[in-house]
């Protein structure tokens, strides 16, 4: 394994919360990404609006989210063994570049009527190419996970460097859903999956413009099977590895998925519009940012044992508030709290995992971690959207954090042999003085 700290990362130190930005080839990901996700966000809105205007069908909003989830659980394993053989620079490009048609699409057929003025788009489409983004997600997410370490000249930078993502990710978070709220009432849906369209120039113009010096790739004439059956042996025997995975898999199913339910608490319980649902999901995501700037600022994983379950049972306790919430200010609390520990658990969980793994097996544990968190919403969607439709949907987000608080007293019984088995790896890091 390699050492994870180096002499040179204290060049870095000036630069205190964005030490990150030290590094050329992270800034420019930064600046591109960041300016992405924005359009990501917009047509994320755009999208789950649409379809509850065209339909007001609760099933079929889950329905859209298990679609546009499904290929990810199913292309990840296989995103996570390609990412360890192939230049994941270019493979970003390609990824990046289907996206961009992809919601160029969307923005033709919202955009395009027949001649009586109906639209031409229909549900069919909606899940058709949110299977299609899926299946880009499922080589996309653990492809971009594993190549930030190669972005980064000191990988004493990583905690900090994924701390920024998640505090890019929640920024555009917070801007995107509110500016497709404006959009979408002056402009329509359309305009937001073509401003998406474009903003995918941003990113892939700041992948061809880094000089990287690619890490070595596992041989790529061992078999693909053989390879996947390695990382999951891999996982299997790596014991805090698996607990943070199985973690993030029980939230994936029972907790992440009230997000499903947006257009239905804006729309139906607090007597809103799309521009409620912005604002709902820009509350999550003001959460979420002073949980990024909070994990910036730490200069090791001292105590983030604790910190996850706290976040797992804040999380679970503030979505189990919303579910029950009939006043527009008090459901943008309460989803402050829940983008906090969302966050707070997505990022510890992410610095944790990729402190501890093994360099030749990055790509394929970074896979696993995009099936735990992302593979598994599908399913998730798809009970959160039946449960809605047969009991309502503010009984069914119920359910979710009475489930999540569930997990957080699963988790809080196996930490302390969590702290145990996660202390002789630091040892080996030189990091133990700093860990608990």
């Amino acid at each position: 394994m390699t050492s994870f700290i180096r002499p040179s990362a204290i060049g870095n130190r000036q630069f205190g919360l964005i030490r990150s930005f030290g590094h050329r080839n992270y800034r420019l990901f930064f600046m591109g990404q960041g300016i992405s996700l924005i359009g990501t966000w917009m047509q994320n809105l755009a999208l789950s609006w649409l379809v509850y205007r065209l339909t007001g069908s609760k099933l079929l909003l889950g329905v859209v989210g298990f679609s546009a989830q499904i290929l990810t659980f199913m292309a990840a394993p296989f995103a996570g063994v390609l990412a360890d053989r192939v230049n994941k620079r270019a493979l970003l490009v390609i990824t990046q570049s289907v996206a961009l048609v992809q919601a160029l699409i969307l923005a033709i057929l919202v955009l395009v009527k027949h001649a009586d003025g109906t639209p031409v788009i229909h549900v069919w489409h909606i899940i058709a190419l949110s299977a299609l983004l899926g299946l880009v997600n499922g080589f996309d997410m653990p492809t971009r996970q594993a190549f930030v370490v190669e972005m980064l000249e000191d990988r004493a930078d990583l905690p900090n460097a994924i701390a920024l993502n998640s505090f890019m990710f929640n920024g555009a978070r917070l801007i995107g859903p509110s500016l497709a709220g404006i959009v979408i009432k002056l402009a329509g849906e359309g305009i937001c999956f073509l401003l998406n369209a474009v903003s995918f120039l941003a990113v892939i113009a700041a992948l061809l413009a880094m000089r990287v010096q690619p890490k070595s790739a596992e041989a790529a004439s061992r078999r693909v099977l053989h390879s996947f059956k390695e990382g999951a042996q891999y996982v299997a025997g790596h014991k805090p590895i698996l607990s943070l995975l199985l973690l993030l898999a029980t939230l994936s199913l029972v907790g992440m998925p009230y997000g499903v339910l947006m257009p239905v608490f804006a729309k139906d319980i607090l007597h809103g519009d799309s521009f409620t649902q912005g604002c709902l999901t820009s509350a999550v995501a003001v959460g979420a940012i002073i949980a990024a700037i909070f994990l910036a600022s730490r200069r090791s994983a001292h105590g983030l044992g604790q910190i996850l379950t706290a976040a797992v049972a804040l999380f679970g306790a503030a979505i189990l508030g919303f579910s029950r919430s009939t006043h527009l200010w008090l459901s943008l609390g309460l989803l402050v709290f829940t983008g906090f520990a969302t966050m707070t658990l997505m990022a510890s969980c992410n610095t944790l995992i990729q402190t501890l793994v093994d360099d030749d097996k990055r790509g394929r544990v970074m896979s696993f971690y995009t099936i735990s968190f992302v593979g598994l919403g599908p399913f998730g969607s798809l009970l959160v959207g039946a449960l809605a439709a047969r009991l309502g949907a503010p009984t069914a987000v119920l359910v979710n954090g009475l489930g999540c608080l569930a997990a957080a007293a699963v988790f809080w019984m196996w930490l302390p042999r969590f702290l145990r088995l996660v202390q002789p790896a630091f040892v080996r890091m030189g990091i133990a003085a700093e860990t608990e």
